[in-house]
């Protein structure tokens, strides 16, 4: 233990005394996500759509696993653990349904249907011979 707290010790200090230091403006510059912020509009809205599938997707990941000990110890279970990993999958299955009703899995599109009947109008026009 006394070692690893050294040698966590020694390395930072030979980062301070070896490595380069020279900051500037870009350095500090905010940069998030591939965009560079402008002056005054670091706070710009964000769909949450984003945020529900990555919930959507946690929550599908921890119930695969929940279910992956019953499924490593299926004849120790017995029709008991089969029933209640059996309510487990109902009940996120009907919240998946009820997230599906209300449309909260659905991303609107930039593209409209309208636009891509205006698009393929414009191609049909240079494919007619």
């Amino acid at each position: 233990m006394i070692l690893v707290l050294i040698i966590a010790m020694l390395f930072l200090v030979l980062n301070f005394a070896l490595a380069p230091h020279n900051p500037y403006q870009e350095k500090y510059s905010i940069f998030e996500c591939g965009f560079h912020s402008f002056l005054g509009q670091n706070r710009t809205q964000f769909g949450i759509k984003f945020f529900i599938f990555g919930l959507v997707y946690l929550l599908l990941d921890l119930e695969i696993i929940s279910i992956y000990p019953y499924a490593v110890s299926e004849y120790d279970n017995g029709i008991y653990g089969l029933a209640i990993v059996l309510i487990f999958t109902i009940v996120i299955t009907i919240g998946f349904v009820f997230e599906l009703s209300k449309n909260a899995l659905k991303i609107e599109s930039r593209q409209t249907l309208t636009n891509i009947k205006k698009s393929n109008t414009y191609l049909d026009t240079f494919s007619e011979n």
